[in-house]
């Protein structure tokens, strides 16, 4: 879980990565940025860091000795809602799908630019705290509430649980109910880089919602053949 006492001068990063160089070169830039980086270079070493320590955003390679990511994704998915970006040398869409279902919330393909690494780390655990779109205020739609400043989700009074980018792209449904939101905007409103993001990732991502928002939710999370994603509590839309 998101650790509720933020270092002074950035945040917490668990880099999981076997290429040491690789994984120098990137910690002393985050560090030279502010930002608190733990390094391990294999997957089971990195599930025994989360486990023991708060991180605000895991940095996780595809490609890991003793345990893949894919594998150390699902693990911390089952017990953490902590941010998590992928680093994959693998660029095929089939592969990004892959991670994004697991429970990733972002990528970067090898080559990356450091500059967008710091980037999109920061938008995620800004994300994560609430702090991303301008408004704060609790919203309720029926039995959906959805308080940005604690990033909490319920339906009926039961929590929801959701990961960072879930949580905004229910808020931008929820926020925007009864009207057809395409995946650009969508994407957009949530956070997303539309130009880096493709088709699928926003599929997989409401699927992922839909499933969490279980029997009695997932019905208002409708699919518009063609046009793309709307919110109602109208049984007949």
């Amino acid at each position: 879980m998101l650790d509720p006492v933020h270092p002074p001068h950035g945040f917490r990063v668990l880099f999981v990565e076997d290429d040491v160089r690789l994984a120098r070169l990137t910690a002393e830039f985050l560090e030279s940025q502010g930002l608190l980086v733990t390094h391990v270079a294999d997957g089971e070493a990195g599930l025994r860091e989360a486990a023991g320590t708060s991180f605000d955003v895991v940095v996780l390679d595809w490609m890991l000795p003793k345990k893949d990511g894919l594998a150390v994704c699902e693990a911390l998915r089952q017990r953490s809602d902590v941010p998590i970006l992928f680093l994959t040398a693998r660029g095929e869409e089939v592969d990004r799908v892959l991670g994004l279902r697991l429970g990733a919330d972002d990528y970067l393909t090898k080559p990356f630019s450091t500059r967008e690494l710091l980037a999109r780390l920061e938008a995620l655990v800004r994300r994560a705290r609430g702090q991303a779109g301008p408004s704060r205020e609790v919203l309720q739609q029926g039995p959906l509430t959805l308080d940005p400043g604690a990033l909490e989700a319920r339906w009926d009074g039961a929590p929801l649980p959701l990961t960072a980018y879930e949580f905004s792209l229910l808020r931008a449904l929820a926020q925007n109910a009864g009207r057809i939101l395409g995946r650009e905007r969508l994407m957009e409103l949530a956070g997303a880089d539309t130009e880096r993001a493709f088709d699928r990732s926003i599929d997989v991502h409401v699927s992922r919602l839909r499933q969490k928002l279980g029997p009695q939710g997932r019905h208002a999370l409708k699919t518009v053949r063609g046009a793309g994603y709307l919110f109602s509590l109208d049984e007949e839309r």
